[in-house]
């Protein structure tokens, strides 16, 4: 009797183990698949962005070109009499806007650059998690 009462206290023990490790390799399957789950919300919020900032960056260049032009302008108004006063007044200010102008298509330009950085990380991110999860399933850890 006793080692029967042995025999089966050794076999559940296993059996536990077993359910251990596949408790273990299901959790370890839900947290993939929640993560992959964040970044592809994430991936969707930053690619509605997208539009947006590219609009911007069209904006923000056609608004410097524009003061850029401006300030050629002022500059040689300013170059055919470098006496007055006004003219170089007006030189000053467009060629301040222009200066202006410019840093914000930069930044326009920019800011467009890292998102789409940030987006093309998350893309590999995402094909990372999915092959995970996809061998995490394929080994017996899924359903």
């Amino acid at each position: 009797m006793a080692i029967v009462l042995i025999s089966l206290s050794a076999s559940a023990q296993v059996v536990s183990k077993d359910s251990i490790n596949m408790l273990k390799d299901q959790k370890q399957v839900i947290e993939v698949s929640k993560r992959l789950n964040e970044r592809k919300l994430e991936l969707a919020k930053l690619e509605n962005e997208l539009p947006g900032r590219t609009e911007e960056v069209a904006k923000t260049a056609e608004q410097a070109q524009k003061s850029a032009d401006a300030n050629k302008e002022a500059a040689e108004r300013l170059g055919s009499n470098a006496q007055d006063k006004k003219a170089a007044r007006r030189a000053s200010k467009s060629a301040g806007s222009a200066h202006r102008d410019a840093k914000k298509a930069r930044r326009a330009s920019d800011n467009l650059d890292k998102l789409n950085r940030n987006i093309e990380s998350l893309k590999k991110k995402i094909a990372d998690d999915e092959s995970k999860l996809s061998s995490l399933q394929g080994s017996g850890g899924g359903r």
